[in-house]
């Protein structure tokens, strides 16, 4: 817990909250709602909370995806499911995967429902103001279930994390390449996957490269500069900053009691492999640098 309670329990309970981009079970209710490929499946489960938005507020939330990445998903998805019928598909799906990721008897022991409550206390605590996606995911109703009660406890604190993520990088007036590169550049994943998942091109790529050394923080190879190494971790550390309210209202023990009953619950995830290498999700704790053996966890960058 020495990197501080935010940053801490981000490690912990975004390899949970990951499921819903890799678990088989997502894909699954995606389909099962008539919704066509992984990226259509992708941005209506993420962005049900939301309710029947169009293409523009979602490209503006999400922030680092290309608009017409969205605009091929979006409103179309709404036409195959209501907001309200993915929701319910996301929950079933989350439920599925958990139980069988952790087992039957984890998730309906006494230690799962301690660790949905804490969650759900802090998720209700967090304070939502210019967080849209986290005010969306807070608003939704408490689920029965004590697994995906925490599953969506742990969704809205993983959103309300990433609104202050892309309030920091707007502050600092980086655009959303600006920010891949900058991710990139500090080894936190792989350029070319971030640019083609999320479908900006190589001449919108190198005019982020331009920008960013022309404020003198990437060398000409592509890496940073010191400058550029100070600039990321103030971004880092602000984002870290922003996410702490939630925490603070828990408590420092409470939080760390949460820490602790995460560990297995992530150590179990990482376990299966479903999350793979040069995954964009911005983690880089020592979990996802090295693995357990035999899986293809590993390292990435983005929100998401």
């Amino acid at each position: 817990m020495g990197d501080g309670l935010a940053r801490a329990l981000w490690e912990r309970y975004e390899p949970v909250h990951d499921l819903v981009y890799f678990a088989p079970e997502a894909r699954r209710a995606a389909d099962g709602l008539g919704l066509r490929g992984f990226w259509m499946g992708y941005f209506a489960l993420r962005a049900a909370p939301l309710g029947p938005v169009p293409a523009p507020v979602v490209t503006s939330c999400f922030y680092v995806f290309h608009p017409d990445r969205v605009g091929r998903a979006l409103p179309d998805a709404w036409a195959y499911a209501a907001p309200a019928d993915v929701l319910a598909a996301r929950e079933e799906a989350m439920d599925a995967a958990l139980t069988r990721v952790l087992g039957p008897d984890a998730v309906t022991g006494g230690l799962m429902a301690e660790a949905a409550d804490l969650a759900w206390e802090a998720a209700a605590a967090a304070d939502t103001a210019g967080r849209v996606l986290g005010a969306a995911n807070q608003a939704l109703d408490r689920p029965r279930q004590a697994h995906v009660r925490l599953w969506q406890a742990l969704t809205t604190l993983r959103e309300h994390r990433g609104d202050g993520h892309v309030a920091v990088l707007v502050a600092r007036g980086l655009g959303p390449v600006d920010a891949m590169v900058l991710k990139s550049a500090a080894g936190e994943s792989d350029a070319t996957l971030l640019r083609e998942t999320r479908t900006w091109d190589e001449t919108a790529w190198r005019a982020a490269e331009d920008r960013l050394r022309a404020r003198g923080w990437l060398e000409e190879d592509g890496t940073l500069t010191p400058a550029g190494a100070a600039g990321h971790a103030e971004v880092e550390a602000l984002t870290d900053t922003a996410a702490e309210q939630p925490w603070t209202a828990l408590g420092a023990d409470r939080s760390a009691r949460l820490a602790d009953l995460l560990e297995p619950l992530v150590t179990a995830v990482l376990g299966t492999g479903l999350i793979p290498s040069g995954n964009p999700v911005g983690l880089t704790g020592s979990r996802w640098a090295s693995p357990p053996a035999g899986t293809a966890g590993g390292t990435g960058t983005g929100r998401g």
